[in-house]
């Protein structure tokens, strides 16, 4: 009898917190019935589009329709630091709502599950992961990071470098001006509010390597471009870049 408690004990546990303690999804207020559910879920995730089949081979801009990927006319123009830049889905609808969740309503245990969506999304693509030594987050000012409590690029940076079983550097890339929100700004002024925004605090670790840059939103490029370009400066081999998501 002992052993059967024992044995059921989890299912037990489980039924408990849902009858005493039930949690819904922050999106669509389905009970959250599975033990990996949290916060969202798993319809609500699943029902998030990643499929574009004709994107930028370089900068990883989604184009509209069909067609192979090509490379854009802005990369054809100019090439950016980065040689290659991917993002999972659009910056919309339910996938919009949970980044929202994560950065303004501090739902942090988001940014492990949206590593893992990452994981899912982009683990296979040979031409990102191909040789990565490195990866880093996005840095935010260190008044923006204590405001918010934590980086939400270093979350996702976190648990995405425990699944690749890649390192993971967090203090090497700073930012050294606080600048407005980007949101806020076009394209031509996000290019001057990032420029000379970011600094090396430990180049070595850099040096001669991989890296692999890591941030939520692609609007612009603009952040990923200046990163990328500081990280060029101090010694870094080549710079390959992950998003979220794609405005």
């Amino acid at each position: 009898m002992i052993s059967f408690l024992r044995k059921d004990f989890p299912s037990y546990a489980k039924l408990a917190e849902l009858i005493f303690f039930p949690s819904f999804c922050e999106l669509c207020s389905s009970l959250l019935e599975s033990p990996e559910e949290r916060v969202i879920c798993r319809s609500c995730w699943e029902g998030i589009k990643t499929t574009f089949p004709s994107y930028c081979l370089c900068c990883g801009r989604f184009f509209e329709g069909s067609g192979e990927p090509h490379l854009c006319q802005n990369c054809l123009k100019k090439r950016p630091p980065f040689s290659y830049q991917r993002s999972c889905t659009r910056y919309k609808g339910k996938f919009k709502d949970i980044i929202i969740l994560l950065k303004y309503r501090h739902f942090q245990v988001l940014g492990k599950d949206l590593a893992q969506f990452v994981y899912r999304v982009l683990g296979e693509e040979d031409e990102l992961w191909w040789g990565v030594e490195v990866m880093i987050p996005v840095p935010l000012h260190p008044k923006r990071k204590r405001q918010r409590g934590f980086n939400q690029a270093q979350l996702i940076v976190k648990e995405l470098s425990r699944l690749k079983r890649i390192e993971s550097v967090e203090e090497c890339l700073v930012k050294n001006r606080n600048t407005p929100p980007q949101t806020l700004l076009d394209e031509e002024e996000r290019e001057k509010n990032v420029s000379g925004a970011f600094g090396i605090k430990k180049g070595e670790n850099i040096k001669g390597k991989v890296v692999l840059l890591v941030d939520d939103v692609y609007t612009t490029g603009s952040t990923i471009r200046e990163c990328s370009s500081v990280l060029k400066e101090a010694g870094a081999k080549e710079v390959r870049a992950i998003t979220l998501a794609q405005a």
